[in-house]
């Protein structure tokens, strides 16, 4: 064997050699940037998750603001009504539908306190505590302590305008401004 047979060998071990690393180098890249492309879109579809959940939570309580809302106006019209039996027992039906309808509004309120962001949260929170004067001043007229019409008519602005408010900071959060 010559000298130009054992060069020969050692160039093919040698460029063997190099292949098999290069091969196991670009396997473990691979491996890893697959891993990395793996995590990568299983954060997105947490995120899109999270996302969808916080609309819903979101579209849920407007909606039960408005049922609210629909009901504060029907209480308003029998408010309006001169005083009778017909009267108290109207008001004390849509007394007992106005408390059935807040604890929805306040699970609503809740489930948008559990998703977030903080600022909708709070905002959530804000609005179902300003179903606080209707309810107090149905009850304060149904009591016979005073006359609550004014009083609930009054509620009207402090409402909606937390509703605005609730919108405002949901809208910020879908679109990505508050978590």
């Amino acid at each position: 064997m010559g000298d130009s047979t054992v060069w020969t060998l050692a160039i093919a071990a040698l460029t063997g050699g190099t292949a098999v690393l290069a091969s196991w180098v670009t396997g473990r890249g691979s491996a890893q940037a697959a891993r990395i492309q793996a995590e990568t879109g299983a954060r997105a579809q947490r995120a899109e998750r999270l996302r969808e959940s916080r609309r819903a939570a979101y579209l849920d309580l407007i909606e039960q603001a408005h049922t609210m809302g629909e009901l504060y106006w029907e209480i308003s019209g029998a408010l309006r009504l001169p005083a009778s039996a017909a009267r108290t027992e109207a008001l004390t039906g849509l007394h007992d539908r106005e408390i059935a309808e807040y604890a929805k509004i306040r699970r609503c309120a809740r489930v948008v306190e559990l998703e977030g962001p903080p600022p909708a949260a709070a905002a959530a929170l804000a609005l179902q505590k300003k179903t606080g004067p209707f309810f107090s001043a149905l009850q304060a007229e149904l009591s016979g302590e005073a006359d609550g019409r004014t009083d609930f008519d009054d509620a009207y602005h402090p409402f909606w305008k937390a509703l605005e408010n609730f919108v405002d900071a949901a809208r910020d959060a879908h679109q990505g401004h508050g978590g």
